[in-house]
């Protein structure tokens, strides 16, 4: 039977990432729940091979239920029936799936029924689940709004909310409204608290909601009455059960047809405060967005390399002029290409999901105990990492993803463009990955300050650094010497363009020096892949180390000859 696990070796890979072992350590806190319960690991190895089980049964899932339901899904979508939302009717079955193997609620803390799994093996879940249908990865993968619950609910909000995701049960992030898209300050869903009732009442529109008849729903509102900005808003969860909330409609879309996008009313909808008032955009919104982005980056991995299969598959079958297509340079250049931007980008996405581990287990101890003046260094370490480089895996994944569902029709060639092909709705689907929870605008400005300021210059000197070729081949020391030659260029380029002393030429330049970052970093990502597994990912190395010399090279020379008078030339008619 197919497998989108085992079928690619390289998800696996990352099973044994530099910072794997003291995840675990963290996660499992000394692995006191294997006292408790007959399914927790007893140390690091068991670990290991529990995540390989539940990747193996995800990764069955995906290829035997999910993707054959994909087309009938993306035909059907869901449909409205009395202000309530009915899925496609081949996504029931892939809800009832999931359900029955478990996979649920995986990232929470076994006491509540969870499997106590870390972002970067959610992320490889996610991966599996959206190579298979991004739309309904978007369903199942919003089970992630329970960490923020569980980072800043009650523990009586844990125990009566969580053990109902691990179950099964569906949630959404409310935050969108007609008059506030990214500019969240706007958010206008008016919540008075009920003396009467002692509980909370939501009234308001909210738009573009994922999922948005969702079982339990993570609301942004306002609260303080007579504020208009950011610190007037709060987090609300809203049951479900309790009624107050009908959908109005649902948004006929370009793509991810399975993934209900509705707008909703709230009619004195009862819910319940989620943390302390005011925070509401401040502290969890945030929380909740980075963990959103991170999850589009492995979306947009799983997309890549559905992408990428369906291009390869067609090229060696199709003939042209008697040959087989994939042996024309023009081809396998695309080919080449689309595998070196999957391998990176999976490379950035799981080196991102990895820090993210590291400081929200620090947080997650801290909870129960004092840290030692080492953890506190070691959580503010990976919590900046994870901060600095969460705006790259999403932004440049999404891009990769959009870039590689193109050359997937490109290489179908007119077939390509054809409904019965599924290289079209993998481009209808990917449109939306460098659109939604940011635009790829917003991941450059959310990154732009770790450029401006030097941190990420330092972190691609570390990781240069860090970077050991020992015995590989000589291609490879090679290849790292290309990129360390790429360095000095990319400081220069950063100080040029600060250099113009010019605040609106600098933002113009923000997307150039964004790129370059990227591509550096995962340029160093990519080689370290490689010395340890040249047969994964030797030949991506070489290929993308040439692409980001190419692109770096370039962009460098164009900062370098820019002048703020040059803005005019640009500037809207």
């Amino acid at each position: 039977m197919a497998n989108y696990y085992s079928e690619h070796p390289e998800i696996g890979f990352y099973l044994n990432h530099p910072l794997m072992a003291r995840i675990v350590e963290l996660k499992e806190k000394g692995f006191a729940d294997a006292k408790e319960y007959d399914y927790a690991p007893v140390d690091l190895g068991d670990a290991i091979e529990n995540y390989k089980q539940i990747l193996d049964i995800t990764g069955d899932v995906a290829a035997n239920i999910i993707a054959p339901n994909s087309e009938s899904v993306d035909l059907e979508g869901p449909h409205l029936e009395n202000g309530r939302m009915i899925y496609a009717s081949k996504t029931f079955e892939n809800l009832d799936a999931t359900r029955k193997a478990g996979l649920w609620g995986v990232s929470m803390p076994r006491r509540y029924g969870g499997l106590n799994l870390p972002n970067a093996v959610f992320s490889m879940l996610s991966e599996i689940v959206s190579a298979a249908d991004a739309g309904f990865q978007n369903i199942w993968s919003l089970q992630s709004c329970i960490d923020t619950l569980y980072e800043f609910g009650s523990e009586e909000q844990r125990q009566k909310y969580i053990p109902r995701v691990c179950a099964g049960e569906g949630m959404s992030m409310d935050l969108t409204e007609p008059d506030a898209g990214s500019d969240l300050q706007r958010v206008m869903l008016k919540a008075t608290f009920d003396e009467k009732e002692n509980c909370w009442r939501l009234n308001g529109v909210k738009r573009f909601i994922t999922n948005g008849d969702s079982d339990i729903h993570l609301v942004l509102a306002r609260s303080e009455e007579g504020t208009k900005d950011g610190r007037g808003l709060s987090m609300f969860i809203y049951d479900k059960r309790n009624g107050g909330v009908d959908v109005r409609h649902i948004e006929h879309k370009l793509g991810i047809h399975g993934s209900p996008t509705c707008e909703l009313t709230y009619k004195n909808a009862k819910a319940e405060l989620c943390g302390s008032t005011r925070l509401g955009l401040i502290k969890y919104v945030m929380a909740l967005m980075n963990g959103a982005r991170l999850g589009i980056a492995a979306q947009s991995v799983g997309l890549s390399q559905e992408a990428y299969n369906e291009a390869i598959a067609y090229a060696r079958e199709r003939q042209q002029f008697g040959e087989k297509i994939i042996n024309f340079p023009a081809v396998f250049d695309m080919l080449s290409r689309m595998k070196a931007k999957l391998d990176a980008g999976r490379s950035l996405l799981y080196q991102t999901a990895c820090y993210v581990d590291i400081y929200k287990c620090l947080e997650d101890i801290e909870r129960d105990r004092k840290l030692t003046p080492e953890e506190k260094q070691e959580m503010k370490k990976y919590q900046r990492l994870a901060d600095a480089f969460t705006p790259l895996a999403k932004g440049m994944n999404s891009e990769y993803a959009n870039q590689n569902a193109y050359d997937a029709i490109s290489i179908h060639g007119g077939s390509g463009f054809i409904m019965e092909y599924k290289s079209q709705r993998l481009y209808r689907d990917a449109r939306i990955f460098s659109i939604y929870e940011g635009t790829t605008q917003l991941q450059v400005v959310a990154a732009i300050r770790y450029i401006g300021n030097g941190t990420m210059l330092q972190n691609i000197k570390d990781m240069a650094c860090s970077v050991d070729c020992g015995n590989a081949a000589v291609n490879l020391t090679a290849l790292k010497a290309r990129v360390e030659a790429l360095i000095p260029v990319y400081e220069k380029a950063i100080a040029d363009a600060k250099a113009l002393e010019n605040q609106e030429a600098f933002d113009f330049l923000a997307r150039r020096l964004y790129d370059m970052t990227c591509e550096l970093v995962m340029s160093l990502l990519i080689i370290r892949d490689a010395v340890k597994a040249p047969e994964l990912f030797e030949k991506s190395a070489n290929v993308y180390v040439r692409m980001a010399e190419e692109d770096i090279l370039g962009k460098a020379a164009y900062i370098a000859n820019f002048k703020p008078k040059d803005l005019d030339s640009f500037r809207a008619l």
